[in-house]
C-alpha cells in the first residue's frame, strides 16, 4: 500500500498553507475593522454592539472576539500608530543618530499627517466619537499613557547604551529622565495638534505651520 501524501498547493511542507491561513485571518480582521468603524460612524459608538458588528460582517460573535477583545479595540485598530511610532523611532534609528534627534524627526514628520487626518471627515468623526463617549475617552487616555511608557523605556535603553548625544553625558538617572522626557515631548505634540482641530482655512497650511512650530519647540527641548 502506498503511503498517503498530503498535498499543499505550491509547496510540500505546508508553508504555503500556513501563509494562506494567515492571509485569511488578516483579511477577516481587516473586514471586521472596516465594518465596525462604519457602524460606529453611522450609529454612534455606544449604540453599536459586538453582535451587530458580527451580523453586519456575516460572521459569528465568537469570530469577532477571536480577533478583537472589545469594541474599543475595534475602534482604535489602525488609528493608533502613535502608540508605537515614537518608541520605534528611537529603537530603530540609524547608527550615530542621537535618540532625541530621531524622535524629533519622527514627530515632525508625523504631525502634518495627523493634522490632515483630523481635518478630514473621518478624522472629525473620530474626534467627535472620542469626545462624546466616556469609554473611548478612557481608552484613549490609556493609549496615551502606553505610548509614554513605551517611549520612556526606549529612551532609557538608548541613553544607557550611547548617552544623550546632544549633551556631554547621559542623565544620572536615565529611567526618571526618560519618563519626564516622554511625557513632555508627547504632551507638547498633542497640544499642538489638538489646537488645530478647528475647521476653516487651508489644512495644508495649518499642517505646515504646526510642523514648523513642533520642530522649533522640540529643538529647544532637545538642546
Amino acid at each position: 500500500m502506498q503511503d498517503t501524501v498530503l498535498f499543499y498547493p505550491g509547496g510540500s511542507n505546508g508553508e504555503d498553507f500556513d501563509g494562506a491561513r494567515a492571509e485569511r485571518k488578516a483579511q477577516t480582521r481587516s473586514d471586521l475593522r472596516r465594518v465596525a468603524q462604519q457602524l460606529f460612524a453611522d450609529r454612534g459608538f455606544d449604540a453599536v454592539t459586538i453582535a451587530s458588528i458580527a451580523a453586519a460582517a456575516s460572521v459569528s460573535v465568537q469570530t469577532v472576539f477571536n480577533h478583537f477583545s472589545s469594541k474599543e479595540e475595534l475602534f482604535f485598530d489602525g488609528r493608533a500608530s502613535w502608540v508605537d511610532g515614537p518608541a520605534d523611532a528611537v529603537r530603530f534609528r540609524a547608527a550615530g543618530v542621537p535618540a532625541l534627534t530621531a524622535l524629533r524627526h519622527h514627530l515632525v514628520e508625523w504631525v502634518p499627517d495627523r493634522v490632515a487626518f483630523e481635518a478630514a471627515p473621518e478624522g472629525r468623526r473620530y474626534t467627535s466619537a472620542v469626545e462624546t463617549s466616556s469609554t473611548l475617552s478612557i481608552r484613549e487616555r490609556e493609549l496615551v499613557h502606553d505610548a509614554e511608557r513605551r517611549l520612556s523605556v526606549a529612551l532609557a535603553d538608548a541613553w544607557e547604551d550611547d548617552g544623550l548625544g546632544a549633551v556631554t553625558s547621559p542623565p544620572s538617572d536615565p529611567a526618571v529622565a526618560a519618563r519626564v522626557t516622554a511625557a513632555t515631548w508627547l504632551a507638547t505634540v498633542r497640544v499642538l495638534v489638538t489646537g488645530e482641530r478647528q475647521p476653516g482655512g487651508s489644512t495644508e497650511q495649518r499642517a505646515a505651520d504646526v510642523a514648523a512650530l513642533t520642530d522649533r519647540l522640540l529643538r529647544g527641548l532637545e538642546g
